[in-house]
């Protein structure tokens, strides 16, 4: 493991498709491209080696929603797999952050509502005691962290399809910078999960 920054990792995860989308064209919201690669044993294994060390959970508005209306309904749920239950007591019992204009307070536990710019919340973070501030697929935040430089620690996982269009996760113009792999796996349906890590 390469440690390159002093403190708290920011550490931001998403899945892409092979042409490089993270929402299909037409609802950016219908997630069904990514659920037959979700489930792998790649995926699973991924995640789990991301929120085993973190201990904040940054998350935009529509992503909280999504994750914390699913995934502790997950706990207890009958033939759950071992890593997804351990994924979502993590969810629930961990710090989470979410970064709204809209929301006035956190309708979960453990919830912090901010309506700052994602840099200055991931400052104010790793000003503070902790271990890795995980981004949970929340594309709007990444984007804003990545244009800002912000990313400590760059986890993806590539699922074999073209979406033929929708948003990209790396607009032109982020900053100029060198990344190194720190883990790849190949799996399941040709699914494949990526580490990177900041060279600073």
């Amino acid at each position: 493991m390469t440690e390159q920054t002093a403190g708290r990792r920011v550490v931001t995860n998403l899945a892409l498709s092979l042409d490089g989308r993270y929402a299909a064209p037409d609802n950016p919201l219908d997630m069904s491209w990514v659920l037959p690669y979700a489930v792998s044993d790649v995926a699973r294994d991924h995640l789990t080696s991301l929120w085993e060390p973190a201990t904040t959970a940054l998350l935009g508005r529509v992503n909280a929603e999504g994750f914390l209306g699913f995934w502790p309904t997950v706990i207890g749920m009958e033939g759950a797999d071992p890593r997804d239950e351990g994924f979502a007591r993590w969810l629930v019992d961990t710090e989470k952050v979410v970064l709204s204009s809209t929301l006035d307070e956190a309708p979960w536990e453990r919830t912090t509502i901010v309506d700052k710019p994602a840099a200055e919340v991931v400052g104010d973070l790793k000003a503070a005691e902790g271990g890795d501030i995980l981004v949970l697929s929340s594309a709007s935040v990444i984007k804003a962290l990545l244009a800002t430089d912000t990313v400590d620690r760059l986890a993806l996982t590539v699922f074999p399809v073209f979406l033929g269009g929708g948003p990209r996760l790396f607009d032109d113009g982020l900053p100029a910078g060198q990344w190194t792999l720190v883990s790849q796996t190949a799996g399941e349906h040709g699914t494949l999960a990526l580490v990177y890590d900041r060279v600073r």
